[in-house]
């Protein structure tokens, strides 16, 4: 039924709680794991004047910072790839700078995803509010099955 789940990851361990879930789904259904890492855009501040388009600046020391974590999360995603590779699972990463909710979204639909797993906190109030929640933006705008797992505190 399902041959390719697209597994949300963001370095953090309460992400990574949906893991067993999604292994458990590859291989009863020997489906391949699409590891994604969505790196927010950084929040530049652009001059302007009167009269111009703006532009955004990045200064020398923003643009390595902006390596840095490029990086940083591909390793990350490698080294979560490779422990499964090594268990015989198919898989295959992506790390993608924007907002996570649309891109998410986008590359389901663009790479045949057939279900899209991934972990929750479960905020609501004004949380939600200010930040939105990746999950339910998911849950409304994938039009996919979505293996949505509520993560416990450790």
């Amino acid at each position: 039924m399902f041959k390719r789940i697209l597994v949300c990851l963001d370095r953090s361990p309460l992400a990574e709680q949906v893991l067993p879930y999604a292994i458990a789904q590859a291989e009863a259904f020997k489906a391949t794991l699409y590891l994604i890492h969505v790196l927010p855009e950084p929040f530049i501040l652009t001059p302007s004047i009167p009269g111009t388009s703006t532009m955004p600046i990045l200064n020398p020391l923003e643009v390595r910072q902006l390596e840095q974590e490029q990086k940083q999360a591909e390793e990350y995603i490698e080294t979560v790839a490779q422990s499964l590779r090594e268990r015989n699972i198919d898989v295959e990463t992506v790390v993608i700078q924007g907002e996570a909710g649309p891109i998410i979204v986008e590359y389901a639909r663009q790479n045949d995803i057939n279900l899209i797993a991934i972990a929750t906190h479960g905020h609501g109030g004004l949380r939600r509010v200010f930040y939105g929640s990746v999950a339910e933006y998911i849950l409304k705008n994938s039009g996919l099955p979505v293996l949505l797992i509520r993560v416990k505190s450790k």
